[in-house]
C-alpha cells in the first residue's frame, strides 16, 4: 500500500541534497557555473564600460542594466544574487571530498562575507540609514575600496577558489576518489 501522507521536510531535504550532490552533481556545478559567470560577465562589462570606454559610473550599468537600468540600482537584486550564491555554494558543498572541498569551502567562505555585505547594503536601503554618514548605502569594504572595484574583486575571489575546486574535484586523487559519490571525475585514459 503507498502512502499517500505528505513526506516528512528532513527526508526531503536529504533526498535533494543526495541528487544534488551524486547523480547530479555535474550537472548541478555546471548550471552553477553559467550563473556565476553571467553575473561576473556584468561585472566585468561594467568595467569595461568605466575604464576603457570612459563612461561615468552612474551609466555604466553592465548588458543587461543598459535596457533595465533599475537591475544596478536596486538593493534587492543585488542581495538575491549574494544570497543565491551563497545557498549555491552550501548545497554543493557535500559532493566535495580532498583537496577539492578545502577550495570549495574557500569560495564560501568569501561569498559569506560577501553576503553580510549586501545584507548590510539592504538594510541601509530599507531603512534609509547609512553607516558613516554617507549619502548612499555602503557596505564595510566599500569604505575602502569604490563600489564597482569591489564587487568586482568579491566575484572573482569567490570565482576562483571556486573553479579551483571544480578542477581538482574533477581530477582527484585516488583516495579522494575512493570518497567521491559523485561521476564529476574525469575517467583515466589508458
Amino acid at each position: 500500500m503507498t502512502s499517500t501522507a505528505p513526506q516528512h521536510p528532513v527526508g526531503r531535504y536529504r533526498r535533494t541534497m543526495d541528487v544534488l550532490n551524486t547523480g547530479r552533481h555535474q550537472l548541478c556545478l555546471r548550471l552553477f557555473l553559467v550563473i556565476v559567470l553571467a553575473h561576473w560577465a556584468e561585472h566585468i562589462v561594467q568595467a569595461v564600460q568605466i575604464y576603457v570606454m570612459d563612461w561615468p559610473v552612474p551609466q555604466a550599468r553592465g548588458l543587461l542594466g543598459m535596457p533595465f537600468p533599475w537591475l544596478v540600482t536596486s538593493e534587492w537584486l543585488h542581495y538575491g544574487y549574494a544570497f543565491i550564491m551563497l545557498v549555491g555554494l552550501l548545497l554543493l558543498l557535500p559532493g566535495f571530498t580532498g583537496r577539492s572541498k578545502g577550495w570549495w569551502i574557500a569560495a564560501l567562505l568569501v561569498q559569506v562575507w560577501h553576503h553580510f555585505e549586501h545584507l548590510l547594503l539592504l538594510t541601509q536601503a530599507l531603512s534609509g540609514v547609512n553607516i558613516a554618514g554617507m549619502d548612499a548605502p555602503t557596505s564595510l569594504i566599500q569604505l575602502l575600496i569604490p563600489r564597482v572595484e569591489l564587487h568586482l574583486l568579491y566575484n572573482t575571489v569567490v570565482f576562483v577558489p571556486m573553479v579551483v575546486a571544480m578542477y581538482v574535484h574533477a581530477r582527484p586523487n585516488e583516495r579522494e576518489r575512493d570518497e567521491m559519490r559523485c561521476d564529476c571525475a574525469q575517467e583515466t585514459r589508458p
